[in-house]
């Protein structure tokens, strides 16, 4: 059975709907609006949880100093809020942002970093699910580089495209365009696939320059899927 679904409109109301703990706390889980990574999870009070939504930019409470902190005050690594929801019991806030350089202390895209390797644990099984997913790569390279936007480590290729900017990224795009058309031309599979690969690297590279996730081209396609078939589709 479905719960009931609707939209808070006030700060008041969420504030009524979240059920905070004994501490006056909620957990609070960030997450990239276009990679989809797990940034960080901190805690909110009735407080930050208002200057959050006021400002446009995550608050939260420290439990060791007892205070308000304004993420990236200091670090300047700041996330801007694109939407929040809570979840089904009202006792988990999940936030969704822009980040602003490394969302962890250590200077890690994500705080979390440490790897668990199931294979090793529960079975080659458990593994191989895991992998099921033909598109599963995409998701990987997105979240790499989303993870060197945010952290940008010396000598990375990556790091130079986002550091020269969006003209050398296109430029990039065109070459490998070009290359595309050559080793199609040249009827070169295996040069083909090389090239298109390349080719579509960059291009998500300039996706996540511009602020735009795989996931609206996933939209834009199942749009025009769905279009009849007297309007411009994929059919």
């Amino acid at each position: 059975m479905s719960g009931a679904q609707g939209a808070v409109e006030s700060i008041e109301a969420l504030q009524a709907a979240v059920k905070w703990d004994a501490h006056g706390l909620v957990p609070a889980i960030v997450q990239d609006a276009l990679s989809k990574e797990v940034l960080m999870m901190a805690y909110m009070n009735e407080e930050s949880l208002k200057l959050t939504l006021e400002s446009g930019e995550t608050w939260f409470w420290s439990r060791s100093r007892q205070e308000l902190w304004h993420k990236g005050a200091t670090s300047g690594h700041t996330q801007k809020v694109t939407s929040l929801r809570y979840d089904c019991d009202g006792d988990t806030l999940l936030v969704l942002v822009e980040q602003k350089g490394p969302a962890c202390h250590t200077g890690s895209y994500s705080c979390f970093f440490n790897d668990v390797k199931l294979g090793a644990l529960a079975g080659a099984e458990a593994a191989a699910a895991n992998e099921s997913d033909r598109f599963a790569m995409l998701a990987k390279v997105e979240a790499v580089i989303a993870q060197r936007d945010a952290e940008r480590p010396e000598g990375a290729y990556t790091t130079y495209l986002f550091e020269k900017g969006i003209d050398k990224i296109l430029k990039k795009i065109g070459e490998e365009a070009g290359e595309v058309i050559i080793a199609a031309k040249n009827q070169d599979n295996d040069e083909l696939r090389y090239e298109a690969t390349d080719l579509l690297f960059h291009l998500m590279v300039l996706l996540r320059e511009r602020k735009v996730p795989l996931d609206d081209l996933m939209f834009e396609l199942g749009r025009r899927y769905n279009k009849p078939k007297s309007e411009y589709s994929l059919e």
